[in-house]
């Protein structure tokens, strides 16, 4: 079977209509500009003929239903097939009363807005469909609550036990999983790190055992709002940043070979640079990062492994205003000559230098042969 064709991923819309928007003067989401950002992104996307759209999560700001319904019809009007999955931002609690925020849906309902991409059965918030000839989408539920109501991350029982059902009936297949949060790290430490591992499947372990004993590769995930793609034994997992922070990218993936074990993936990454009232959206949202860095260094300054007193912290905090930023855009290099050893160390690692010394993937542009 030859394969031929290709998709678009656009993660973390955030859609937001005018009504639902409230002020937060620490929120990092520029949720003002979710919707033009997104028709934006479409718009292209229609001109490449792509086969089909994912939207792996975070389709609303937090989960009203004015913008759950704003994001299904408007995904009518669009010439290709779209997927989506919930993130936690659209089922946020089981009935939807968010307090301090806007009413939610609650999260049986999620599947009855989304019957035309991809929820037939709207008993469950997973399930799976071919894409194309010879591919399967397998869309995946990671938002459960406990028995108190707080929200998890994490596949339950009864999906894990439906997965481990259908991989063997579509192990001849191109498998591409999507789910919103983490599988694999996009960065060191992220699944150990207090202000970080809330971003991973809790049993991620458990996942990618079932993935690789049935030869699963691609993982498409969200959450994180970084263009990342991460290397973990066989399996890759892209991960795309958010529509309604900087960078305010999506992808492009192309897919050409001859079966599912000899593929070439070429993937590129898109920006909305400008949208009505925004014409210089990347260099404003980057400096709107920038302002709303200085409590997040710190807390990376003292906690655990760095330890730092505040005192000594903040001496540091100025030369980290575009970390994160810089970490959101992909492909990041990061150079702290005047930081003592450890401190310059710990923050060095996260370059993509690093990175490509052992897996060779760029997060932006690149080629991935399966």
């Amino acid at each position: 079977m030859n394969f031929h064709f290709r998709f678009g991923i656009v993660s973390d819309l955030h859609i937001a209509v005018e009504k639902t928007i409230f002020n937060h003067p620490k929120r990092f989401h520029l949720v003002e500009v979710s919707i033009p950002s997104f028709q934006k992104a479409a718009e292209h996307l229609k001109s490449l003929d792509i086969d089909f759209l994912l939207l792996p999560g975070d389709l609303t700001q937090d989960g009203e239903p004015e913008n759950h319904q704003w994001l299904s019809t408007y995904l009518q009007n669009l010439p290709f097939p779209v997927y989506v999955i919930p993130g936690n931002h659209d089922i946020p609690t089981p009935s939807g009363h968010n307090p301090g925020k806007n009413p939610a849906i609650p999260y049986q309902e999620f599947p009855a807005y989304y019957t035309r991409y991809g929820y037939q059965n709207t008993h469950q918030l997973y399930y799976t469909c071919e894409l194309h000839p010879g591919v399967q989408l397998v869309a995946l539920n990671s938002n459960i609550f406990d028995e108190t109501g707080n929200q998890l991350g994490c596949l339950d029982e009864e999906q894990l036990q439906w997965l481990e059902n259908l991989l063997p009936t579509i192990q001849n297949k191109l498998v591409l999983v999507m789910i919103h949060h983490n599988v694999i790290e996009h960065f060191p430490g992220q699944a150990h790190h207090d202000l970080s591992n809330r971003y991973m499947l809790d049993n991620a372990d458990r996942l990618k055992q079932l993935l690789n004993r049935y030869g699963v590769r691609l993982i498409f995930t969200g959450h994180l709002h970084i263009q990342d793609i991460a290397k973990e034994g066989d399996l890759y997992e892209v991960t795309t940043g958010s529509l309604v922070s900087y960078p305010h990218a999506y992808r492009v993936v192309d897919v050409s070979g001859n079966s599912p074990d000899n593929l070439q993936l070429n993937i590129e990454s898109h920006w909305v640079k400008a949208v009505p009232g925004w014409e210089n959206l990347l260099h404003f949202s980057r400096e709107w990062m920038g302002d709303r860095a200085d409590p997040f260094m710190m807390k990376l300054l003292t906690r655990p492994p760095l330890n730092l007193p505040s005192e000594e912290a903040a001496k540091f905090v100025p030369e980290l205003r575009y970390f994160w930023a810089d970490i959101a855009q992909g492909d990041a290099v990061f150079s702290f000559p005047h930081f003592p050893p450890q401190v310059r160390d710990f923050f060095e690692q996260f370059s993509e230098q690093e990175k490509l010394t052992y897996h060779r993937i760029s997060d932006n542009h690149t080629c991935l042969q399966l």
